[in-house]
């Protein structure tokens, strides 16, 4: 947990947040006084974050939600505010990996993927935006896109496409709400070791990629610390269409 209060009293909502990199994102800003608004599907382990965050001293709200209900994004919001007051910003980490060749997609995971990946993003983006719009209020937005959306990676087509949209929607939407001080920036991690991918890059498979890597090594989540709480911080209101890659020079090679 941060010790730094950068975000004192100011509510933040993350979708995924029971695992992976949503999980240190929730403890990050809770760590540094947000209070935290934490989506996603398996109740138990929202459930069990919460009373973690709340053993921390952290104020915090479970908020059931599968992001690709779009029907049910108001009410989620709605959920949160009436807890924690009014929103300042917004992570929208949800997401989902992985893939096939091209000539094995099939329609129903194309539009699972791209309904998580660059669906979802827009829509609970424009959401929050509306609301703020409404009152006046300044805000964050910040994207979780991928290195896979600033360069091809082998047999992931639509995993790379969905990413390139979120490049592409973070661009469009700061530019569209620049003049009611929202701020909309993503983050492009490189490779991060996860819970669904650590078996993989403990693998002889794995480790022959890694030192391909510059510096022979895999991503931690707490290596994204600082560009999340950078981007969610009140003192950012200067950057906004910001794609930061975060990748420990993955991108050079």
């Amino acid at each position: 947990m941060a010790t730094e209060q950068s975000h004192a009293g100011r509510a933040v909502f993350i979708t995924g947040a029971t695992s992976g990199l949503g999980r240190r994102f929730t403890l990050v800003l809770a760590g540094a006084g947000a209070k935290v608004a934490v989506a996603g599907r398996r109740q138990d382990r929202l459930d069990a974050l919460v009373a973690e965050l709340q053993g921390l001293g952290a104020e915090a709200v479970a908020v059931p939600l599968d992001v690709t209900d779009l029907a049910a994004v108001p009410a989620a919001f709605d959920r949160a505010e009436a807890a924690l007051g009014p929103l300042w910003a917004l992570v929208n980490n949800s997401g989902i990996g992985g893939g096939e060749p091209a000539v094995e997609v099939s329609e129903d995971a194309f539009d699972r993927m791209m309904a998580t990946n660059a669906k979802a993003p827009l829509f609970l983006a424009a959401e929050l935006a509306r609301r703020w719009i409404a009152r006046g209020s300044p805000g964050r937005i910040v994207n979780i896109a991928s290195i896979a959306g600033l360069r091809v990676l082998p047999k992931l087509a639509v995993y790379c496409m969905s990413k390139a949209a979120v490049v592409h929607l973070t661009r469009a939407l700061a530019l569209e709400w620049a003049r009611h001080d929202i701020n909309v920036n993503a983050i492009c991690p490189g490779y991060i070791e996860t819970e669904i991918n650590a078996d993989f890059f403990r693998s002889d498979g794995g480790q022959r990629m890694v030192q391909r890597f510059p510096r022979r090594r895999i991503g931690q989540a707490e290596d994204l610390d600082g560009a999340i709480l950078l981007l969610t911080d009140p003192r950012s209101g200067f950057t906004t269409g910001t794609v930061l890659n975060v990748d420990d020079g993955q991108l050079l090679m």
